[in-house]
């Protein structure tokens, strides 16, 4: 335990420390290669976690909108924070709601089209159309002109559409009533009728996803999350499979590798740090590196009180059954300092962080091992707790989705 006492020491040594400790809101480093470097990196890292997303979601009213856009941001519709639902037209000004987890992530609920206040062809100006990455035409029945001329001017704007028909249950359950009832041909059905509907209106290649927003699930949801990352740019990609909900394996999935994807510039970020002349900087630069991702590898995975809680009441399970598969991971609040060092006193990476500091007293070459030293221990220890996350979120997901014992 001699090398842990040396990192308790270094948290005193911090304090001495001339150079700013809290990398993710420090000013750039001036002067020097590896200096530069670094302060490129964390700009890099910190634009990752401020790009903006934002999805109008438009229709006319009653279509179900306000309730699509709970089911994205994983709210119920009465939880602080969710879209205002209800039998009457609730939307009479474009209302933005930030994700609950990644706040530059926003939905916005736009006016109902075909309204006298907000006719189709005036409708794109009214909610500034400009302010949103792509639109989403929402429809509970039939696809009609008003859908399809605001379509139009979209596509004129040079922006995405993309159409929505919701509420796909209440058909099902209607259908179920008639002899010889088969689901995949009712929803077969349903989508030949809107896009029917579509061509009639005047959309020559329309595509339609069957959604329903208590099942997010089922349907085509799928196919809808799969089309928008193949259509979204890189960044703007990275930021919307982390903002959706967890609820299949495959968006589990999606998420580590998106993470994973980005693990190796986070140790060329610690990397970069280790070999500054600045004893002691390094370590706790380091601590704090993993201290914020190992946070943000959780919350992604809705591994936190918060998002377990939404996801017990959703399930009708108590939260404590779901927390009892937790198995390997500590939820996102116990990610502390001393968590941190307490993992590293169990690993051999603790040593090499001891090496790294004696290092850093040796001039030159010390340094330079030094550097090599972090961005082999960050990179280690990131990509073993992103693993153990994953597979932590599975387990949950799988008890989730338990039948409930009677």
């Amino acid at each position: 335990q001699h090398w842990f006492s040396t990192l308790l020491f270094m948290e005193d040594l911090r304090e001495r420390v001339r150079a700013p400790v809290k990398i993710f809101s420090r000013p750039p480093i001036k002067g020097g290669l590896a200096k530069q470097a670094a302060a490129e990196l964390q700009k890099k890292l910190e634009s990752l976690e401020n790009i903006p997303l934002d999805i109008a979601i438009t229709g006319e009213s009653g279509a179900g909108k306000s309730s699509f856009i709970n089911a994205i941001l994983g709210l119920h519709d009465d939880d602080e924070g969710a879209a205002k639902t209800g039998v009457a037209q609730t939307t009479m000004e474009p209302t933005a709601y930030p994700h609950p987890r990644l706040p530059n992530v926003k939905l916005c609920d736009l006016p109902g089209i075909g309204t006298p206040r907000f006719q189709a062809d005036k409708y794109l100006n009214q909610v500034k159309f400009n302010n949103y990455d792509f639109f989403i035409i929402v429809s509970a029945t039939r696809f009609t002109s008003h859908h399809t001329t605001l379509a139009r001017e979209i596509h004129k704007m040079g922006k995405r559409f993309y159409y929505v028909r919701s509420k796909v249950d209440n058909d099902l359950n209607a259908e179920k009533r008639k002899k010889n009832f088969n689901e995949v041909r009712t929803l077969q059905k349903i989508r030949e009728d809107c896009i029917k509907n579509l061509r009639e209106a005047g959309e020559a290649s329309p595509r339609v996803f069957l959604l329903c927003s208590w099942e997010l699930a089922n349907y085509d949801f799928q196919l809808l999350q799969e089309t928008l990352e193949n259509e979204l740019d890189d960044q703007k990609r990275h930021v919307f499979i982390l903002a959706i909900p967890n609820i299949s394996a495959k968006i589990l999935e999606k998420k580590k590798a998106e993470l994973q994807e980005h693990i190796w510039a986070v140790a060329l970020l610690s990397c970069g740090i280790g070999v500054l002349p600045v004893p002691g900087l390094s370590l706790v630069c380091d601590i704090a590196i993993l201290v914020f991702h190992m946070k943000r590898y959780c919350e992604a995975f809705g591994l936190d009180d918060e998002s377990l809680t939404r996801l017990a009441q959703q399930v009708d399970k108590p939260v404590a059954e779901l927390k009892s598969v937790i198995k390997k991971s500590p939820l996102a609040s116990e990610i502390t300092k001393d968590f941190v060092l307490t993992v590293l006193s169990r690993s051999a990476c603790g040593a090499l962080m001891v090496l790294e500091f004696i290092l850093n007293f040796v001039p030159g070459l010390g340094y330079l091992a030094g550097g090599g030293i972090s961005f082999v221990t960050t990179r280690y220890m990131l990509q073993s707790f992103l693993d153990e996350a994953a597979k932590d979120a599975q387990k949950v997901l799988t008890k989730a989705l338990e039948p409930r014992a009677e």
